[in-house]
C-alpha cells in the first residue's frame, strides 16, 4: 500500500505560483510513475503532469506546457509540481497518482484557487 499526501495549494492571484508536494508513505515512489491531475468544478478529472522512473521523462498537458514544472526527490519520497504564471482556469483540485503495473494510488487532493 502507498499513502499519498498532496499539499502546498491554496489561493493567489493571476500571474502568481505555488508549489505543490506529494509526499508518499508505505513504498518508494521510486517504483511508480507518477502523474499530477486535476478537477474543476462540473468538469472532468483531467491529467496535468506525469514523471517517470528516477525522472528520465517528463509529459505535460498543452494547457500547462512551459508554466508547470514537475519534479521528483526519490530521497524524500516527495513529486513537486512547481506552477508559475497561474491563471484563474488553473483553479481546480489537484491530486497526486502513482501508478505502477498491478497499483494505482491517489492522495485526498488540494485545493488551488487563482483569482483574477
Amino acid at each position: 500500500q502507498v499513502q499519498l499526501v498532496e499539499s502546498g495549494g491554496g489561493l493567489v492571484q493571476a500571474g502568481g505560483s505555488l508549489r505543490l508536494s506529494c509526499t508518499a508513505s508505505g513504498r518508494p515512489l521510486i517504483n511508480y510513475i507518477v502523474s499530477w491531475f486535476r478537477q474543476a468544478p462540473g468538469k472532468e478529472r483531467e491529467r496535468v503532469a506525469t514523471i517517470f522512473w528516477r525522472g528520465t521523462s517528463t509529459s505535460y498537458a498543452d494547457s500547462v506546457k512551459g508554466r508547470f514544472t514537475i519534479s521528483r526527490d526519490d530521497g524524500e519520497n516527495t513529486v513537486y509540481l512547481q506552477m508559475n504564471n497561474l491563471k484563474p482556469e488553473d483553479t481546480a483540485v489537484y491530486y497526486c497518482n502513482a501508478n505502477a503495473i498491478s497499483d494505482d494510488y491517489w492522495g485526498q487532493g488540494t485545493q488551488v484557487t487563482v483569482s483574477s
